[in-house]
């Protein structure tokens, strides 16, 4: 399943590797500073807490020094004269807050409160506190804080919406201090979040560039090994390309040069391997003429029967072996060809010599050598022709391949045969009786032709009875305007 997933091509997996690198990288790295933040962060609110405490404890032991009377007047004056840090109310009981929770630095924040000001005021007996927002915020039962003038609130309130820390304590039965206040920094909730939108946005442009480049610099790095590889199958196709430009790292240029170099020896060695056997076949026909005309001078009718048929079978395989050297090796560029007009002619061919042959067009065409790809198919027609009366050609487009059927109604092949047909000079028992001028050359030959295209062929029984030979080449359709 891995493996189905992973890109096919080396660009799609260097791309994928690389962002897999940087996204871990970026998790990693947040990761860490997530950790160092939230140390810091609760460092900070630990040192706030405390100084925020005293800060309360002080103002509750005021309002325990002042005589009940006294204490309106002097919310009355910070009211209006402003000076402290509260905004400090005289309530007959505590009232019902709405806290924040789920928030860690929160309920540190309470916890480091909580030990200031038991620390600060052992004797208080109900010190009650807690985080909560501003618009929920009342100021006694029937009054929220929101409802006051601002000029008494302006202590806790803010542009945008922050945590107020409220306090309620006990300072003698049915007389309650309440405190709200912000903390010195108001929104120390969002230091603890690490995924701010500023950070992630930065994060985001710095991983579209990273991205960016590292695609960039594995499109231009994969770029000449693609050339490679279609320099590598146009050989392989009998195809002439031009030499790779030797440009890109010095491992490519290496690896061009070792490519043309290859390539060369390998046209060299078919050119002299072409020369060489097409001139010993042709210089064995001399030596079997001469043969053939002592054998006249020999007296024994019989023994001159037998080395006439040995000096003919040995004529006939110098011959069979020229055919498959000129027939497995045509020269010619690939281009468009018309299946139906190139399967239409050969089917006319046989027709007009009195063969039963039927074809169904198509419309589909495929890139190949003309000639060649003639050739092949005519050995396989005339192979059908020789052992079955009836033969049918069909063309189909089959999983971005042509297909090319040839089909007979004869007598079939053993299963166990069919591994050895294209092999040379193999020919079955029928054969030979039924086609005794053959060499047992045709499949080969065929069988090259369509390899030499990057395709191949198929033989197998066909259902129903007959014999079935399918040339599978690469490819799909194309234009008609553009083919030959």
């Amino acid at each position: 399943m891995l493996q189905r997933l992973l890109p096919q091509s080396l660009w799609g997996r260097l791309t994928l590797v690389m962002v897999i690198g940087v996204l871990l990288t970026q998790l990693a790295g947040n990761f860490i500073w997530a950790t160092q933040r939230r140390a810091e962060a609760l460092a900070e609110v630990a040192t706030a807490s405390q100084h925020v405490g005293k800060s309360a404890a002080g103002a509750v032991r005021f309002f325990l020094s002042l005589p009940p009377n006294y204490r309106p007047l002097i919310l009355q004056q910070f009211r209006e004269m402003g000076g402290t840090r509260f905004f400090a109310n005289i309530i007959d009981a505590p009232v019902d807050v709405e806290p924040i929770t789920g928030q860690e630095l929160a309920d540190a924040a309470l916890a480091h409160l909580r030990v200031s000001m038991k620390d600060a005021l052992p004797n208080t007996p109900d010190i009650r506190m807690s985080f909560t927002w501003l618009e929920r915020l009342p100021a006694r039962r029937d009054v929220m804080l929101t409802d006051l003038p601002e000029a008494w609130t302006q202590q806790v309130r803010l542009a945008r919406p922050a945590p107020v820390l409220v306090i309620q304590a006990e300072l003698e039965p049915g007389n309650w201090l309440y405190l709200a206040t912000l903390m010195p920094n108001p929104y120390f909730l969002e230091t603890g979040n690490p995924l701010t939108r500023d950070r992630l946005l930065l994060q985001a442009l710095s991983l579209a560039a990273v991205l960016l480049l590292s695609i960039l610099v594995v499109r231009w790095i994969t770029r000449p090994l693609a050339a490679l590889s279609e320099a590598a199958a146009a050989f392989g196709r009998g195809e002439n390309p031009p030499a790779l430009p030797e440009t890109g790292s010095r491992e490519f240029i290496n690896t061009a040069r070792a490519f043309d170099a290859m390539r060369q020896r390998i046209q060299r060695y078919i050119d002299d391997r072409e020369k060489l056997f097409v001139s010993i076949s042709h210089d064995l026909r001399t030596p079997i003429m001469r043969l053939k005309l002592r054998t006249e001078l020999l007296d024994d009718e019989a023994m001159q029967a037998e080395f006439h048929d040995d000096l003919d079978e040995l004529d006939m395989m110098v011959k069979g072996a020229l055919q498959t050297v000129k027939d497995s090796d045509i020269h010619e560029n690939p281009t468009e060809v018309r299946l139906d007009a190139l399967l239409g002619r050969m089917v006319r061919d046989a027709q007009l010599a009195g063969h039963e042959v039927t074809f169904n067009a198509s419309g589909l065409t495929v890139t190949a050598k003309p000639l060649a790809l003639k050739r092949a198919i005519g050995n396989l027609l005339n192979n059908a022709l020789h052992y079955g009366q009836q033969v049918e050609l069909a063309v189909r487009e089959k999983g971005g391949n042509i297909e090319i059927v040839v089909r007979d109604h004869g007598p079939g092949v053993p299963e166990e045969a069919l591994a050895e047909l294209c092999e040379p000079y193999v020919r079955l028992e029928h054969g030979r009786s039924q086609n005794a001028g053959g060499m047992g050359l045709g499949l080969g030959i065929a069988r090259g032709i369509v390899q030499a295209h990057g395709g191949e062929l198929a033989l197998a029984n066909a259902p129903g009875g007959g014999f079935m030979a399918t040339i599978s080449l690469p490819g799909g359709a194309f234009n008609p305007e553009h083919a030959v």
